[in-house]
């Protein structure tokens, strides 16, 4: 351990949420102090008092609504998803600016859909300056809201999350260990985020004090059959998937969901290390949790 870490102190939303656990646990890895917030983001004062007492060189925000099971619950939850969302997010980024702080925002990637500029299989992603086109969900309506507001903050770093993977293949949010779930699946290329390799660079970019929008996903798209086929090999060779259509799942679902992809050039380019999709599943998701001998 540097004993430079030494020099940062985080204060982290989200305790009870995937994100924000694993954090605490990056967080202890590299030995660096944080502490959790306990303010409730839309209350200013509560915030207040967790910056004064905590004195942090950072903040995270992995506090948020995405509804559970899925996005469909914020449909019949908007005042509740705008609170936290909307409300809770702007004043969190707010009362930092006053105090001079960066805030790692983990927002979402879903606010974009495949067009006409940006075709399905074409390899032309959505950029961070592109406006969101995508608000067929209101969970989704407000993620393009607050980032847009947001984005006038100078002091706030925005990661766009999209279908978030990690190696915990027992953990219900995780993008893998629900399609597995399901009784069928459509089959669409996306842009993913594996958090194994991507949650330590958003602990990196904290302490280059990296600000503005980023797109938080492996270069490339993957699959959903890519994805299950990738778990029939290293995982359960006896496993087997159903396929339906977009028309299909419609019928299934209250609100449409985003299919897209994000161009990871820019975040890339700040960390030349970071691993195309497929090859990021690979190292990070399926080598550690290989049941089958290799072929």
């Amino acid at each position: 351990m540097g004993s430079s870490d030494q020099a940062f102190k985080f204060l982290i939303y989200g305790r009870t949420g995937w994100i924000g656990g694993l954090l605490g646990k990056l967080c202890e890895a590299q030995n660096i102090d944080y502490v959790y917030g306990s303010g409730r983001l839309e209350n200013r004062e509560s915030l207040e008092a967790d910056i004064a007492s905590a004195r942090p060189t950072h903040v995270f925000n992995a506090a948020g609504v995405t509804g559970r099971p899925n996005v469909d619950w914020c449909e019949s939850h908007k005042v509740e998803t705008i609170r936290t969302n909307v409300v809770g997010t702007l004043t969190l980024a707010d009362v930092c600016r006053e105090k001079g702080l960066v805030l790692i925002n983990y927002a979402t990637g879903c606010i974009f859909e495949y067009d006409a500029g940006h075709p399905l299989g074409s390899g032309i992603g959505f950029k961070e300056e592109d406006k969101p086109n995508f608000i067929g969900s209101f969970y989704s309506k407000t993620k393009a809201m607050v980032e847009d507001l947001l984005n006038n903050y100078e002091n706030v770093c925005t990661l766009r999350v999209r279908m978030p993977i990690s190696s915990d293949l027992s953990n219900p949010r995780n993008f893998i260990t629900k399609i597995t779930r399901y009784d069928k699946v459509v089959d669409i290329p996306n842009s993913m985020t594996i958090l194994d390799e991507l949650l330590p660079i958003s602990i990196e970019m904290a302490k280059r004090n990296l600000t503005g929008i980023w797109n938080f996903t492996n270069p490339g798209v993957v699959s959903h059959n890519e994805i299950l086929e990738m778990y029939r090999e290293y995982i359960d060779p006896n496993f087997t998937w159903k396929n339906f259509t977009l028309e299909e799942q419609a019928k299934v679902i209250v609100a449409p969901r985003s299919n897209n992809e994000l161009d990871a050039t820019k975040l890339k380019q700040e960390f030349p290390e970071l691993l195309p999709i497929k090859d990021s599943l690979i190292q990070y998701v399926f080598k550690p949790n290989r049941k089958t001998p290799a072929a």
